[in-house]
């Protein structure tokens, strides 16, 4: 057996869905966050996996009816991701070759300056997967795997190893058909649904929706705001902020959200997250990555239970609940001034 059949029987053992390899020539010329050797100086390939959440916690969440076990499975996942990664790393280190294990999220360049607002992951999962063909873009920029979706966390395993690298999957084979039910998904449209953005990697381009502004997607996914446009329904966040179009005003809006955000009562739940230090963050969004299920109709049906959940409040105590959205409204002004100002 070759390395690559050894590690991707190791990796498929402990339940991924899909493994890839890429390798410092077929990632070269692409964005500085698939520089291998900005985590281990010497690294010649990177091994790519797939993990699948909990649908049963996705529908939950999605039909406002629990948010936390979704939170937990979230979370659970990300950090198997993780300790696959360092376990694989080991494992190749025993045979003589330097590795490093990954984190799946969290991870940022602190040395880029206002880092905490634009996120700059310190390797990309996502661009090393559909380099190496362990899934292809959605249009909402999220990976994801034919019969399966983008309901997935990526993770990466870095060696000195020399591997065989794999094939991106052809176009014609994308589970993405353009539904566009991503789009639909998002409470603040953070990603264009007409327009198309594209990376080149390795000589390769690759393509999904082009984003309107990344303080859109640290506002809503972030917490601090979640009330759709047409106020019929929000994310999980109880935040009712303006979300003004022009970059400046959006910077100051979200800032003062963040600013209000830490005075909200404590959630059921919740992480850290290096970017928001004195507060807790909460899983309330992440709609347009989990409604994608690879099948046109589970899509459909996960998008309408968003839709039709409701929008969410908060009760002094920090638990949540969602209205129908006249009666969520009606309810939210009837909340005393000092509290009310902390959502809007």
């Amino acid at each position: 057996m070759s390395w690559n059949q050894d590690i991707e029987e190791f990796l498929r053992e402990r339940g991924v869905l899909q493994v890839g390899f890429a390798t410092v020539e077929t990632l070269a010329g692409g964005p500085p966050s698939v520089d291998l050797s900005y985590k281990l100086p010497g690294a010649r390939s990177a091994i790519s996996f797939a993990l699948p959440f909990r649908r049963d916690a996705i529908r939950a969440f999605l039909a406002k009816e629990d948010r936390v076990p979704h939170e937990h499975d979230n979370l659970e996942t990300n950090l198997r991701a993780k300790d696959l990664s360092w376990e694989l790393a080991k494992m190749l280190e025993r045979e003589g070759f330097p590795s490093k294990g990954t984190a799946a999220n969290l991870k940022y360049r602190t040395e880029i300056q206002g880092w905490q607002l634009t996120l700059p992951p310190d390797l990309s999962h996502r661009y090393l997967a559909v380099r190496s063909g362990v899934g292809s873009f959605g249009w909402s920029g999220n990976v994801g795997i034919k019969g399966f979706g983008t309901a997935v966390i990526l993770g990466t395993c870095l060696t000195t190893l020399a591997l065989e690298p794999t094939a991106p999957v052809p176009v014609e084979e994308s589970f993405c058909d353009r539904c566009k039910l991503c789009h639909a998904s998002c409470p603040v449209e953070m990603f264009d649904k007409e327009l198309e953005a594209s990376v080149d990697i390795g000589g390769v381009t690759f393509s999904h929706a082009r984003r309107k502004s990344i303080l859109l997607c640290q506002f809503c996914c972030g917490g601090f705001t979640g009330l759709h446009r047409s106020r019929k329904w929000s994310s999980w966040s109880p935040g009712r902020f303006r979300v003004p179009e022009d970059e400046k005003e959006l910077l100051n809006e979200l800032l003062r959200a963040i600013a209000l955000y830490a005075k909200r009562p404590v959630m059921p739940g919740g992480y850290e997250h290096s970017a928001l230090k004195g507060a807790k963050q909460y899983m309330t969004c992440g709609n347009c990555q989990i409604v994608c299920w690879g099948d046109k109709k589970e899509t459909a049906h996960n998008v309408k239970l968003l839709k039709t959940s409701g929008c969410v409040l908060q009760e002094p105590d920090g638990s949540l609940y969602a209205l129908p959205p006249e009666e969520a409204a009606r309810a939210f002004e009837k909340i005393e001034p000092e509290r009310k100002q902390l959502y809007c």
